[in-house]
Parts: C-alpha cells; sequence; structure tokens
C-alpha cells in the first residue's frame, strides 16, 4: 500500500482536525471527512476533501483517522451503534487516533480493533490549528510498526513529521508527559516575565530577548504574543491543562516517579480554574501571577514575532 493508491477517512472536523484533513488533502491524498455537524466537513471541499454522508462510508476506506473531543466521542465513532467499527464484516484497514485520551479509552479501542482485524495506531499531536498551518505540528506515534510504516508517508504531510515511540499505547504517556511540560513551562514563563515588568522591563523587550537566548524556545516564542498583548484567545484551556496535569499524577503514581516542580505548576493552574476563568487561554496563568505580585497589566501596542507567521503579530 503507497500513498499513490490508499484511500484515507477522517472523522472529526473540528478546528484541529480541519486543518490536519486539509492538508492532507492539499497533498493530494484521497480524504473522504465525516463530521457530526455536516457543515464543517463540507467547508473542508475547498481544499479538495469528499464529504461522507455516515460514518459507514469510511468503513472500506485504508485508513481511517480520528480526531475528536474527548475519550467518550471517540467510544462512540468507532464502537457505537453507528460507528466505524459496529460492522464487523465490514471495517477500514487501519485506525489512526489523533485525539488526546487517556490509556485505558486508547487500550480499549486497540482491543475493539483487533478483535475485527484492523490495525490500530495511537499517534497524538503537539500543536493547534495555526501550528498545523504553518507545517510545524510534530506527532508521537505508537502501535504495530508495521503499520507505522504503512502510514507514515501520510503522517508525514501533517507537519515537521512524526515519531515513532514503540508498541500499544506509549503515545499516549509521550503527549500526558508532554502537556505537563506545557504547564510547568508556562507558568515559569508567566513568573518570569511579572517579575521583570514589576522591575521596569517591557514584556516585549524581555520576551525578545529570551527567545533569541539559548533558553527561548519554538513555544515561548509562539506564546509571546498572546503575553504581550494579553490575547487570551483559546488555543487550550485551563481546564483541559488540568486533566492533563491529572493524568500526568496518576502515571506517576503507577511508576513511582515523584513530581514536585509539576505539582507546584498544577496549583497555579487549579487556581486559574478555580476563578472561573475556563473559557480563556492557559495563557492566563500571566494574569493571575501577575495580579498575585501586585501588578496590573496592560496590553503593549508592539509587533511580536510568534516564529509561525514569518512576521510580527500585534
Amino acid at each position: 500500500m503507497t500513498t499513490d493508491t490508499i484511500t484515507v477517512g477522517w472523522i472529526g472536523a473540528g478546528r484541529m482536525g480541519a486543518a490536519m484533513a486539509s492538508r492532507l488533502a492539499r497533498a493530494g491524498e484521497d480524504v473522504t471527512v465525516w463530521n457530526r455537524t455536516r457543515a464543517k466537513a463540507e467547508a473542508l471541499s475547498d481544499a479538495g476533501c469528499k464529504v461522507a454522508d455516515t460514518i459507514a462510508d469510511l468503513r472500506g476506506l485504508d485508513v481511517v483517522f480520528t480526531m475528536v473531543s474527548t475519550p467518550a466521542d471517540l467510544v462512540e465513532v468507532l464502537t457505537g451503534a453507528d460507528g466505524l467499527l459496529a460492522d464487523p464484516g465490514h471495517v477500514p484497514g487501519a485506525v489512526v487516533d489523533c485525539s488526546t485520551v487517556d490509556n485505558e479509552t486508547s487500550a480499549a479501542m486497540r482491543a475493539a480493533c483487533a478483535e475485527r482485524g484492523v490495525d490500530f495506531l495511537a499517534a497524538p499531536v503537539s500543536g493547534n490549528g495555526k501550528v498545523v498551518a504553518a507545517g510545524m505540528l510534530t506527532l508521537v506515534v505508537s502501535g504495530p510498526e508495521e503499520t507505522w510504516l504503512r502510514v507514515a508517508p501520510l503522517l508525514g504531510h501533517l507537519g515537521k513529521g512524526a515519531t515513532f515511540v514503540g508498541e500499544g499505547d506509549l503515545a499516549r504517556l509521550v503527549k500526558i508527559c508532554h502537556n505537563v511540560m506545557l504547564g510547568v513551562v508556562t507558568q515559569c514563563l508567566a513568573e518570569i516575565t511579572v517579575l521583570a515588568e514589576k522591575g521596569g522591563v517591557p514584556r516585549a523587550a524581555f520576551l525578545e530577548f529570551l527567545n533569541d537566548s539559548v533558553m527561548g524556545s519554538t513555544f515561548t516564542r509562539y506564546k509571546s504574543p498572546a503575553f504581550v498583548h494579553l490575547d487570551f484567545t483559546p488555543t487550550f484551556t485551563p481546564v483541559l491543562l488540568r486533566k492533563d496535569f491529572d493524568l500526568g499524577f496518576a502515571a506517576g503514581h503507577d511508576l513511582d516517579v515523584p513530581m514536585p516542580v509539576a505539582a507546584a505548576a498544577a496549583a497555579a493552574v487549579q487556581a486559574a480554574v478555580s476563578t472561573g476563568r475556563v473559557e480563556e487561554d492557559f495563557a492566563i496563568l500571566l494574569d493571575l501571577q501577575a495580579r498575585a505580585s501586585g501588578l496590573v497589566l496592560k496590553p503593549e501596542d508592539v509587533a511580536v514575532d510568534d516564529g509561525l507567521s514569518g512576521g510580527g503579530t500585534r
């Protein structure tokens, strides 16, 4: 099976799913999309995607990707009454799940696929819709290595590349570790940015220096416009981040790994949730840190390079 002949199904055309499916179609792949709200799938027609009337329309395809919001959604679209696996005699060759779900749900879906002779890859992602559009999405993959080798060319269309970490659901653990670090780094960035500003340094100047130093990263640069402009339009909410901390601590308990720094960052995330600011971006950790420090932040009208758009944003 090569990407010249492979047929691809896609379940889930939300912000991330739509961006990823579009990249596959624009790379010349044969992509058919299903979404609970059909209009979201139809919006991808301009990118070259076909639209499925029902999930059943995807059952005969070579590979079906899933990108849904919750574990319950994944269970429903795969093993529900009208799900992808509902007809054991008519199933796809492989399922590649890019959602962020817990190990238990992933293992259950892997087992359900195995019962029907369907290969299953866990392939959670690092990034958001803007990162996908910039071609900088990364994926971590686990499952049968033979299946990974077959679908790797497809995954290569989605961004910078994918890393295979082994069998089973190891990719889920890697994604949880990643998101725990996401929270820790953001809280640390909030603390040092507030420290610098309270001492008289503009946020834009401090972050420009940091991003150009060895301590800067793709993430700190990408988050800088939100910090400078106080734009907390959600890409990832404190509630979702709290969930990932909880999953990380559960893994730490099971594997006997102490996580004191993560625990401190998780307390800050919980404080954000407790204030009721649950629909903004988790970058509000900056604002909460400032308030705890007796500092009232104001937006800075300065162009800031986010490292993705190829120029400064305001």
